[in-house]
């Protein structure tokens, strides 16, 4: 990146931050504008986990929720969202640190082969500490999908202990977009008392046909989603 790149990119960070009108002469200048643009939308990502943070803090802790978060046996829930309110604090402040990294990497970053093998190292550093837990940035990296969505059927295959399950996708994490509706065979024992109607976030590995983690109800959804937020801009920058 050439010196006039870098100081475009920190001049468009610096007025997505301030919030400040734009000059004629900024606004005529195509590459500025997707700086600023590209910059916008993600402080505008940071600001909504700020919110979850007070929101969270305003509100007196909530019950434990039932029925938990699922995952296959093999799996182990990170003890980090064993305790719903401060999970979701610190979830929501990781959100913001490493996204503002993110953006200032990207308004000033080189791309020099020095500094791509420094990014190198520390993507393969990160990946070692993280893991493959679900919502970690390895984990999205390598994800074939990671949606949201809502059961709109709930059946149960007669002769099995499994169930078939249709849901409706409302957001999505990886990919940015896909298909409205997915119906899967599930073991029952993944999704104690899912319910037609009940709120489900999903993850699917890649080379994968079925989720290997399932959250139902939005009290378990919430920290997942803090999670997962927090690490799609480092998620973006790995490989699997």
């Amino acid at each position: 990146m050439t010196a006039e790149n870098q100081g475009r990119g920190a001049d468009a960070l610096m007025a997505a931050i301030t919030g400040e009108p734009l000059s004629g002469e900024a606004r005529a200048d195509a590459a500025f504008m997707a700086e600023h643009d590209s910059a916008a939308a993600d402080l505008a990502l940071l600001r909504e986990q700020l919110g979850i943070i007070g929101h969270a803090l305003a509100e007196p802790p909530p019950p434990v929720p039932e029925p938990t978060p699922v995952r296959r046996p093999a799996r182990a829930r990170r003890p980090i969202f064993t305790v719903a309110l401060g999970s979701l604090a610190v979830a929501a402040a990781g959100s913001v640190l490493v996204g503002m990294g993110w953006l200032l990497t990207q308004a000033g970053g080189g791309a020099d082969s020095d500094a791509g093998a420094s990014s190198a190292d520390q993507a393969a550093t990160a990946q070692a500490s993280a893991g493959t837990d679900f919502g970690s940035p390895h984990y999205l990296a390598c994800s074939r999908l990671v949606a949201e969505g809502r059961a709109t059927s709930v059946e149960r295959l007669p002769g099995t202990e499994s169930l078939r399950v249709t849901l409706q996708l409302t957001r999505y994490y990886k990919p940015d977009k896909g298909e409205p509706e997915l119906t899967f065979d599930v073991d029952q024992n993944l999704v104690p008392g899912l319910r037609k109607g009940d709120p489900v976030l999903i993850g699917i590995p890649q080379g994968a046909r079925e989720p290997d983690f399932w959250a139902v109800g939005e009290g378990d959804i919430a920290p997942e989603r803090a999670w997962l937020t927090a690490s799609l801009p480092e998620a973006r920058e790995l490989g699997c």
